[in-house]
């Protein structure tokens, strides 16, 4: 049973369209865990319950989408976790790929927009040049094997998840510092393609001004795993393998 961790804020009727999808696409045994940061999110009273017998609740004990993500984390007891965006209906057909890729002994399997197959479509300027610009010079000049830093769309293993910790607390950074923390402890880390469509529902919780400063940190961290050769510090993780 692989855990599919949502974050949710503000989705409303759009949940039920996304948890559809993902249920018609994906063959692999799975439970949706919704991780949300407030009673009133209309999401919540439009999720269909019955639709969805292994759906938990989770709340976020704070605010915001990496705190909620990594209580999905601490509450979620698969061996795979999925993360995925609450408002993707068209990367449904991929989740079993990327179990298949980490049944291959992948730690973290990356949904890249920029490998062959991927694209992103419909990204704000400033963003899409920063992503791309991040993405793809860690790529080529760091030992990180895959194209997309930054995109919080992916698998980790168990392993990954007991062993790495978490520092980020702002956005979506847990991503990309569990990816040079993982390439950091030799980790095995692989991608497939994805698409990515800016969200026309809802409302993103993306705040790029706010959370440059620490994706800036954790790409430092990237490239100087490969330049510097540093090691992995007792601060940064929860236990050395």
């Amino acid at each position: 049973m692989i855990d599919i961790l949502i974050p949710v804020f503000n989705e409303g009727k759009a949940i039920n369209e996304v948890l559809h999808h993902i249920q018609k696409n994906m063959k692999t045994p799975h439970r949706f865990l919704i991780c949300y940061d407030y009673d009133e999110d209309p999401t919540l009273k439009y999720i269909e319950y019955q639709k969805y017998p292994n759906l938990k609740l989770i709340k976020n004990p704070k605010t915001g989408p990496c705190e909620a993500i990594k209580e999905g984390f601490s509450q979620s007891d698969s061996e795979l976790v999925i993360v995925y965006p609450g408002d993707d209906l068209i990367n449904g057909n991929i989740l079993d790929a990327m179990v298949l890729s980490a049944q291959d002994g992948n730690d973290i399997v990356v949904a890249s927009r920029f490998m062959k197959g991927g694209s992103m479509k419909g990204c704000p300027l400033i963003k899409s040049i920063l992503v791309r610009v991040a993405s793809s010079t860690l790529y080529f000049l760091s030992s990180i094997p895959v194209r997309d830093a930054s995109n919080g769309f992916r698998l980790f293993s168990r392993k990954c998840l007991e062993i790495i910790n978490i520092e980020s607390s702002v956005g979506f950074t847990y991503s990309i510092e569990l990816l040079v923390k993982a390439n950091r402890l030799n980790m095995n880390i692989s991608e497939v393609p994805a698409q990515w469509l800016e969200r026309n529902q809802g409302k993103s919780n993306f705040k790029i001004g706010s959370w440059i400063s620490v994706y800036f940190k954790w790409y430092l961290y990237g490239l100087s795993t490969s330049w510097l050769k540093s090691k992995p510090s007792k601060t940064c993780i929860k236990k050395l393998q």
